[in-house]
């Protein structure tokens, strides 16, 4: 399978398929395809399907093939930002915020993840449950906004506001760390009062613009309903 994203800020991946090669995708994410790609639509077990009920996608899974030759099918972004590739093979497993999966290879393994530290999953702002990814090949996951990625060194740490982790690598540890300065930073500074902790070592990748902020702030040039 060969990939290309395109396309801001509403993005595409546009994958070109061997025949009789099969990528799976999140319910409603093909834009278009080659008339030889054959769709179809699979749960999983009982197991898997509850997992994707918790990180809130949906329970049922597209198959698509390409049939009798090469095929090409193109899957897009449901919100501004980016289509962040990551390749998992050789062992490299991936934390992503819940509802990121987009699209990937059949090899990649799609579970549900649980914070081990309640604290930074009720507070920390990514949410208690998470997604995981592991296998063999590609997933491509849905950033809100730009995507920035770091690499953390053993020890070393970024303090990062809720919201804005879209992804890290699972060796990448997770905390909570209350915002400074007393109640009226807190209160008046628009931060809220915890920020997310993350300490290496292993690659993170940040989204500027989480779609909880983008609604925020669509919310004063809305119609008021009258």
């Amino acid at each position: 399978m060969q990939f290309e994203i395109k396309g801001a800020p509403f993005p595409v991946v546009v994958m070109n398929l061997a025949g009789g090669e099969t990528v799976k995708c999140q319910k409603g994410a093909m834009c278009w395809m080659s008339p030889n790609m054959q769709m179809e639509t699979k749960g999983g077990g009982i197991g898997k399907m509850l997992g994707k009920a918790f990180t809130g996608e949906s329970m049922f899974e597209n198959n698509y093939t390409a049939q009798g030759g090469a095929g090409m099918i193109a899957f897009g972004s449901g919100v501004p930002g980016n289509i962040l590739a990551v390749d998992v093979s050789g062992g490299k497993t991936i934390i992503a915020q819940k509802r990121s999966f987009l699209a990937s290879e059949m090899g990649v393994n799609t579970e549900v993840h649980f914070q081990k530290k309640l604290g930074a999953g009720l507070v920390g702002g990514e949410g208690f449950i998470m997604q995981k990814f592991s296998g063999q090949g590609y997933v491509f996951l849905e950033v809100d906004g730009s995507t920035i990625e770091y690499e953390l060194q053993p020890g070393q740490t970024m303090v990062v506001d809720t919201g804005s982790l879209a992804a890290m690598e699972a060796t990448v540890k997770m905390d909570t760390v209350s915002v400074g300065g007393g109640l009226g930073n807190k209160v008046f500074g628009g931060e809220g009062f915890f920020n997310t902790v993350l300490t290496g070592p292993g690659r993170i990748w940040l989204q500027t613009m989480p779609v909880s902020s983008l609604a925020s702030a669509l919310i004063p040039y809305l119609p008021t309903g009258r």
